[in-house]
């Protein structure tokens, strides 16, 4: 059930102690892809595995502002604090918790987040009355070219928003995209921010995302979910 669909009678019928909470970011993806991708994926695996889930669980709105400001010289781009951020995390997890829905799946979309995600979590399972985990889908599917508005995001997109994907720019985002993430010396990433070492923001080639392999990649994120959501659903507490 999507909260944002239903009626709070709605919500009141369902039973199930199960929530997801998609989290992304409202940041650049290069030109040829929209500021929401980080949202819009992240969202799109939590619908695939709650529909393939065995029994009911809540999905709530997703959070579209997150840990950003590395990308805060391309227009568009909104972030928070990191505390600002766990701060909205973990009331909004009591919320759902508030309702019933006391065991929360984090849906992450944004690199940015992890570090964030991984401590409110476990300070809301430690010290709250609920329990939460955050799953990235990224880390869960077998792809090692991932980049940023690469090759695997687009693909992601041109399967499940294809309208949002501005195929005439794929060239021009391609021309001026950086090969990898960061400006690395021994071991040390010298770059702080996405402007030094990618023109125009994206990462890696991404006219090697096609639909299909986005296709493949939720049916991959979403069943590697729903294997953490049977867990989740019956773990002790």
């Amino acid at each position: 059930m999507h909260l944002r669909d239903a009626t709070w009678t709605d919500a009141e019928a369902v039973e199930t102690d199960l929530a997801l909470l998609p989290v992304g970011s409202t940041e650049q993806h290069g030109p040829h892809a929209p500021l929401g991708t980080d949202a819009l994926t992240a969202a799109a695996v939590a619908d695939a595995a709650a529909e393939s889930h065995d029994a009911e669980v809540v999905v709530a709105p997703p959070i579209p502002v997150g840990v950003a400001e590395e990308h805060r010289h391309f227009a568009g781009t909104l972030w928070v604090s990191e505390d600002t951020f766990r701060r909205y995390v973990r009331e909004t997890v009591a919320s759902l918790a508030h309702h019933g829905w006391d065991r929360a799946v984090l849906v992450n979309g944004h690199g940015g987040n992890v570090d964030a995600l991984r401590e409110v979590c476990a300070r809301i399972s430690r010290h709250d009355d609920a329990y939460a985990v955050a799953f990235t889908w990224f880390d869960a599917v077998d792809a090692d070219d991932m980049g940023h508005g690469g090759p695997v995001e687009t693909s992601l997109l041109r399967h499940s928003h294809p309208e949002l994907v501005r195929e005439d720019r794929l060239d021009e985002a391609a021309a001026d995209a950086a090969d990898g993430w960061g400006e690395w010396v021994s071991g040390v990433n010298l770059a702080y921010d996405t402007d030094e070492f990618s023109e125009n923001g994206t990462v890696g080639d991404p006219r090697e995302g096609g639909a299909d392999r986005g296709a493949r990649l939720l049916d991959e994120a979403s069943a590697a979910l729903t294997e953490l959501l049977d867990r989740v659903a019956t773990r002790e507490r």
